[in-house]
Order: structure tokens, then sequence, then C-alpha cells
């Protein structure tokens, strides 16, 4: 499913003394069965933007479309359920909205509240546990005897009970350890790849958007600075740190490395640490260090 804005603009507080412009000109395609990532600082309108992607907030002015349905700024807008549950949001420490006293009613809450039977709810709570890489045994333990973890893979898998065609992400791997950083990550691409859900990813980590998504939106003070494959994106990487944005890692230490030994070691910057060691081989083999 595709989301579409056209001149989309978020005011907070809209004629009020608190008045706060939150995102303005917003023209952008999200397209059907991709993975895109939005990176910008804090407070330039990331988590703004995803809220509206599911009809969470209505634009002040222009349009949003996300699939059929286009969502402007009237007051009152018909078939945002339905969008719910196509578009689902996996806010930051989704493991805090658990509440049920078991792991299958939690996951059941959701698709039950938008209508479905209990023994079709309790099929899709089996299939979404496997999704997020637990077995059955899960199903009658309750979420707080979890780990932090596991938690967070509940919580998700009560989203994706929902079937969702477009999966939005804010920060998903915050708090964890790098281990649980890395498996929660490969789990979303995973879904990506093997299930076709589109994957929208708002992150502060460069490895993150460089590594796995296609696209890449970058946000400054409230509208869209950029937009680009990973490698357009990171080819000027002293333009994003000038915005003070981070770079990745192997980015990073290419640019210290050029610096001391005061020649370029690639034609391009190294988005990933298999791009930076081929870069250093082949600089090696030159023969052009002193």
């Amino acid at each position: 499913m595709e989301i579409k804005t056209k001149h989309l603009e978020y005011v907070y507080q809209k004629n009020s003394p608190f008045e706060k412009r939150a995102l303005y000109n917003i023209n952008i395609t999200i397209p059907e069965n991709s993975y895109t990532a939005i990176i910008g600082h804090t407070g330039s309108g990331k988590s703004t933007l995803l809220q509206h992607f599911n009809g969470l907030l209505q634009p002040t002015s222009g349009e949003i479309q996300i699939g059929d349905l286009v969502i402007g700024s009237e007051k009152k807008k018909k078939g945002l359920k339905s969008i719910r549950k196509k578009v689902g949001i996996v806010f930051q420490f989704p493991e805090h909205q658990l509440f049920e006293e078991t792991v299958e009613k939690d996951i059941c809450f959701g698709p039950m509240n938008f209508g479905l039977s209990e023994e079709e709810a309790k099929i899709r709570a089996k299939k979404a546990l496997k999704q997020v890489g637990l077995n059955e045994e899960f199903l009658q333990k309750s979420p707080f005897d979890l780990s932090g973890g596991q938690m967070r893979r509940i919580a998700i898998a009560g989203v994706l009970a929902m079937k969702p065609e477009v999966l939005v992400l804010d920060e998903p791997t915050a708090g964890l350890d790098p281990r649980g950083r890395t498996e929660i990550m490969d789990m979303f691409y995973s879904l990506y790849k093997q299930h076709g859900i589109s994957i929208v990813l708002v992150t502060h980590s460069m490895e993150d958007a460089s590594k796995y998504a296609d696209h890449i939106i970058v946000m400054h003070k409230g509208t869209v600075y950029k937009y680009g494959t990973p490698r357009e994106i990171f080819d000027s990487p002293e333009e994003l740190i000038k915005l003070g944005l981070d770079v990745p890692e192997s980015i990073r230490f290419q640019l210290k490395l050029e610096e001391k030994i005061g020649a370029q070691i690639g034609k391009q910057p190294s988005i990933s640490i298999n791009e930076l060691t081929d870069n250093i081989l082949s600089y090696l083999k030159r023969g052009d260090i002193q």
C-alpha cells in the first residue's frame, strides 16, 4: 500500500498563544513493498510525520493519501479505522503498553477489538508469535514474567496480528543491548523481505538506515531536506554533519583515516564495514601508502 503526501503541514495548538508549526511542505511518496528510513535530529518532525501515516494526526493543511483514502484538514474523517488495521505503528518502548494477564490475550486484543472472533484472533496470535521468533509456549505466560526483549517482541506481535500492510517503527530498538538490537532489526527486515510488509523506520541509527533501507528521508526543521537511496544520502557526509546529524561509523572512520594520511582511500564514502575494508585493501594494494 502506497503512502503519499501533498503539501502536508501540521501545526500544534493552532490559533493559540502556543501555536507551533511542526511540519510544512511535506511532499513524499512511500512506495508499496518498500523499506524507508526517516532520519533527522530531535525536533525535526519525524515523530509528528509518522503519526499522520495512520490518521492519529490529521494535516492542518495539505493532504496525505494512504492507499485509496485521502485525509485532508477536515475535522471528521471516515475510514480511519480500516486504515489503522493496514498501517501499524510500533512506538518507542511498546512493551509499556502490555496489560493483559497472558501473552495470548494481549496479542488477541487488537484483532478482537476490530471485530475478529476469539477463535480467529487466537490463530493470528500463534502466527504473529512465530513471526517475532517466539514459540507457542509463551501464549499462556504472563507478559510481565518475561525479559524486556521478549516483552517487546510480544508487543510487536500484537501489531502484526492486525495483518498490517505497512509497519511504522519509531526507534524500535531503544534501550536494547547490541545483540537484542540486531535481532529485532533483522526480524523487521525478514518481515519486509519474506512477508511483503512495507517498513517505515524512524531512527537515529545511521547504521540501521544505511544497512536496511531502500530509501532515506532526511528531515530538518519540519520539512524534507533530502530524499534518496542510502548511497545518495551518505555520499555527502559533510552535508549531514553540518545539519547536526551523524553518519555511519564506517564513514566516520574513513574520514578520519583520510585526514590522517592526507589521501583518499576510496572514490566514495564507505557506507558499510565491508565497503570500508575493501577500500582500505585496494588502497594498500595500490601501494599509495607512505
